[in-house]
């Protein structure tokens, strides 16, 4: 079927939903939910069988659901209506949950039900939730819709419903003298990724996100207890919670010490064992090891890696090559593997572009550090999505293991034309071939784990369920094969014929080059397009890799 989907942005669940639907063979074209106008227009153009949103922050004009059957995501459960679904459950500790694929009408979420999907409900933040359970059960969900939509003989059902009201900042709001730290936590946790908790601290107005619960530090409540490295840690009634990013008054969103400078002033509360992975408290960067096999974590919110980020997890890696293993397992975090530089803290710089240079030269750093490893395998374990350079840091290790259902952007373009580098011009065409790499670098499109592994890009899919604790088996067997002193040394011969026809830093050199026109040149694009993707600004078009439809040369099928 012809399938257009109507939505807010292109974000994680309409990117799976997109490559799910594509790969049962339908033709999807999308459009951005920015005007009645546009979204008349694009039913116009397309003639769709069906119409999905995926993701909408306002109804659907009658103009449209009143001539075409439009399938609408909602993150609630059967007979839940209103827009802050997640939030309400998140924050009240609901424990089930669900997704439900309705039909719309004049009042939101009211129309008929077409399919749902439910899921235990985790004590996490909004952001994690709805990249992992929200999408895999709405994936479920919009499968089934579509197939009895395709079946023609379906008849949804209408339910009776209870409305929840926006969740506003005064339903937010922390008593830190008087509340809990379970139920600061959940607030917290309710308002993360968007819109935060409305909050002050250093008697400035801010929105707080990406809570951490501390396990034995306390303090007077409401009182700021100490930082560590760019988080601060605040007392409860009860403990205390870590706060890892602020967005201040007027500003964007940044790592909190970076958003707010007199935190620097703070007493710095470091772990008793740098590395080693602590209960409880804020720790970007851990370090374990089981059956010779070294676990490398870095929990970096959102993905986005700075220069300093990039700096301490090499200095991690390059401490990890001392240790007394055989295979070194890179887990990154439990949502995001990497998204590559961090354009937050670029945009704050005060050179954006001297930030850049830094950044991209941190990123690079730590992937030459990882291609040169000698003394151990290297395994990069995708249990979350990547993006941009993300995508080919992880391929810097020997091997690649990536969890079904995790999304991968391996593309720079999007954001203003990047070049990129994270040696992809190395890595990339010995995988895929010359022009397979120019596909992918010129495509702009999500990729699944499976079709990163069927390109040969990545080395395996594995199943969802259980990733972690497979990925252990997988890393120690190969810690223990008997041949794997001269898996080793094969590795090692590789790396030097490599290195004598072509260096890595003639690689480098050359990637960075064109990245300095990025960053130094002519052309404005990259710094145009990371100030609005930093400043969230409302989409003014939709892109035409996206919108099929908007093709001069598109037809429809006869």
């Amino acid at each position: 079927m012809r399938i257009l989907f109507i939505t807010h942005s292109f974000n994680s669940l309409a990117q799976r939903l997109y490559c799910e639907l594509s790969a049962l063979g339908h033709e999807i074209s999308i459009e951005f939910d920015i005007a009645d106008e546009v979204n008349e227009e694009a039913v116009a153009l397309f003639k769709p069988d069906l119409i999905v949103a995926p993701f909408l922050k306002r109804a659907i004009p009658e103009s449209i659901w009143a001539k075409h059957v439009c399938l609408v995501v909602h993150p609630g459960i059967v007979g839940d209506r209103g827009p802050s679904a997640l939030d309400w459950a998140i924050q009240l500790g609901e424990t089930m949950w669900g997704v439900t694929v309705l039909q719309a009408e004049a009042e939101m979420d009211a129309g008929p039900v077409w399919a749902s999907a439910v899921f235990p409900l985790r004590q996490a933040m909004k952001s994690s939730i709805y990249r992992n359970e929200v999408t895999e059960a709405a994936v479920q969900a919009v499968r089934l819709a579509v197939e009895r939509f395709a079946s023609g003989n379906f008849v949804p059902q209408r339910v009776a419903g209870q409305t929840h009201a926006l969740m506003k900042q005064a339903d937010r709001a922390i008593n830190w003298q008087t509340d809990s730290t379970a139920s600061i936590l959940a607030r917290l946790h309710a308002a993360d990724g968007f819109p935060g908790v409305a909050d002050r601290l250093f008697g400035q107005p801010c929105h707080l996100f990406d809570a951490w619960p501390e396990a034995s530090l306390k303090g007077e409540p409401g009182s700021l207890i100490g930082r560590r490295g760019t988080a601060i840690c605040r007392a409860t009634r009860d403990g205390a919670v870590w706060i890892g990013h602020v967005k201040a008054a007027g500003g964007i969103k940044l790592p909190a010490t970076l958003a707010l400078p007199m935190a620097l002033e703070l007493p710095e509360l470091p772990l008793a064992d740098y590395w080693k992975s602590s209960a409880a408290t804020w720790q970007e960067i851990s370090y374990e090891e089981a059956g010779g096999v070294g676990f490398l974590s870095f929990e970096f919110y959102n993905g986005a890696m700075s220069t300093a980020q990039c700096q301490r997890l090499t200095e991690a890696f390059k401490w990890a090559e001392t240790r007394p293993t055989k295979v070194i397992v890179l887990r990154g975090g439990s949502d995001f593997w990497s998204n590559g530089v961090h354009l937050n803290t670029i945009e704050a710089a005060e050179s954006p572009a001297d930030e850049s240079w830094a950044n991209i030269n941190a990123i690079d750093d730590l992937a030459e550090a990882i291609l040169c490893c000698k003394r151990q395998c290297t395994v990069a374990s995708l249990a979350g999505n990547a993006g941009a350079g993300g995508c080919f840091l992880a391929r810097a290790a020997d091997y690649v293991w990536v969890r079904d259902g995790v999304m991968l952007n391996p593309h720079y373009k999007n954001m203003g034309n990047l070049y990129g580098s994270e040696f992809w011009t190395y890595l990339l065409p010995p995988r895929v071939g010359d022009d397979g790499a120019k596909a992918i670098m010129r495509h702009r499109l999500p990729m699944t784990a499976k079709e990163s592994v069927k390109l040969g890009f990545y080395d395996a899919c594995l199943p969802g369920p259980g990733f972690a604790v497979d990925v252990a088996r997988r890393a120690a067997e190969l810690a223990a094969a008997p041949d794997f002193a001269a898996q080793l040394a094969a590795k090692q011969a590789k790396r030097a014929a490599d290195e004598a026809t072509k260096p890595l830093a003639a690689y480098r050199a050359e990637e960075l080059q064109e990245m300095k026109r990025n960053f130094y040149g002519f052309d404005p694009s990259y710094h145009v397009a990371r100030y609005h993707f930093v400043s969230r600004s409302l989409n003014s078009w939709t892109p035409r890799h996206l919108a099929r439809h908007r093709d001069l040369d598109w037809k429809i099928p006869q």
